[in-house]
């Protein structure tokens, strides 16, 4: 049996569906299982041990074009495959799959569904449970039983040895807490406010003699400069010089990760590194009760201040619900998490749950 699963939004996003990959795998042992992302998601799936192949789809390079993209879905139909899990619906990966061929293609309700043979309601907006477990419910559709949701992103031998050379290079040691920061984040609603960041960066580098690493995306990289330029002790300014890959290895290396909502949080989970995570939005289909960090060891700041349910592109309340998050707070979870075995430090407080 051959099965493709596709996963083609963001990088948070793949990383919270890598339970759905050992899902497939328990369901069907034996199978020859490929998984379908953009080339910016290839690193966080290239090298699960339960994946046979990764297909890359370039929806806004080479397969830009409907032509392009038409060409892609014959080539996959030359692999044969027999069953096919959409784990996001889009219009164009519900054609690919209907296009190569696939006999078994299993969805949302929702985007071209038509293309689809068996749908299952699309309810992620509602916020009510975890993003990752909203994607097991294809497996559980087509009779598998998931019991571990754990994330998965591998951290490759030439990656590791990457970040050991900036670590060296930075005269990085072993007995100094490593706290890496991003202050960017896919939209405004999601981003705490820099000169806050910078803040917080100061008082570990001045009480807890931590190291500050800045990671970005190129689309942040004047957030991190920012960031960088408000500190008086120097940080390493690591913005869009990484991979996914190198990603991965720096937050495995580092002691501690504080970030707004984004994809960074989720891997950071994926390789075991505590997380604090500061949620702006109220919204239940894009709360931290749907994209929190799953670590065991994070904290996640989220304040409801009274105001209305929005997407908050714009927000007419200058991002109340943000700014509300103080320094304090923030250096407060930073430091239970760094020493958590410290009976003189404060425990972590109620700031980092969600009103009922």
């Amino acid at each position: 049996m051959k099965i493709l699963l596709t996963r083609t939004d963001r990088i948070g996003d793949v990383v919270l569906s890598t339970p759905a990959i050992k899902a497939a795998r328990d369901k069907y042992p034996d199978a020859y299982i490929a998984f379908m992302v953009r080339p910016y998601a290839r690193d966080i799936v290239d090298g699960n041990p339960y994946l046979d192949e990764v297909i890359v789809y370039d929806k806004y390079g080479k397969h830009k074009s409907l032509i392009k993209t038409i060409s892609f879905a014959l080539s996959l139909k030359k692999k044969k495959f027999d069953l096919c899990l959409m784990l996001h619906p889009t219009n164009r990966v519900h054609l690919i799959a209907h296009l190569a061929g696939i006999k078994r293609r299993v969805g949302y309700d929702r985007k071209c569904a038509f293309f689809l043979t068996e749908k299952i309601p699309h309810k992620k907006q509602e916020g009510k449970r975890h993003e990752s477990d909203y994607t097991l419910d294809l497996l559980r559709a087509i009779g598998a039983e998931p019991k571990d949701k754990e994330l998965f992103v591998p951290v490759k031998a030439n990656d590791a040895k990457r970040i050991d050379d900036i670590f060296f290079e930075n005269h990085i040691g072993d007995k100094v807490p490593v706290v890496a920061v991003n202050p960017g984040a896919s939209c405004v609603s999601k981003r705490w406010a820099s000169e806050r960041f910078a803040e917080v960066c100061e008082r570990l580098a001045e009480n807890e003699k931590a190291r500050i690493i800045i990671i970005s995306d190129e689309k942040n990289k004047s957030l991190a400069y920012r960031l960088a330029e408000s500190m008086r002790h120097e940080p390493v300014n690591l913005a869009g010089k990484t991979t996914v890959g190198e990603l991965a290895a720096l937050l495995a290396k580092a002691n501690l990760f504080i970030s707004n909502d984004s994809g960074p949080v989720h891997v950071a989970c994926a390789v075991g590194t505590p997380v604090i995570s500061i949620f702006g939005r109220k919204d239940a289909g894009l709360s931290p009760r749907r994209w929190g960090p799953t670590g065991k060891k994070s904290i996640t700041l989220h304040k409801d201040v009274g105001c209305k349910i929005c997407l908050a592109h714009d927000c007419p309340l200058n991002f109340k619900c943000l700014d509300a998050i103080t320094v304090d707070e923030v250096y407060a979870a930073a430091r239970t998490l760094l020493t958590p075995s410290n009976p003189s430090l404060p425990p972590i407080s109620p700031y980092g749950k969600e009103k009922k």
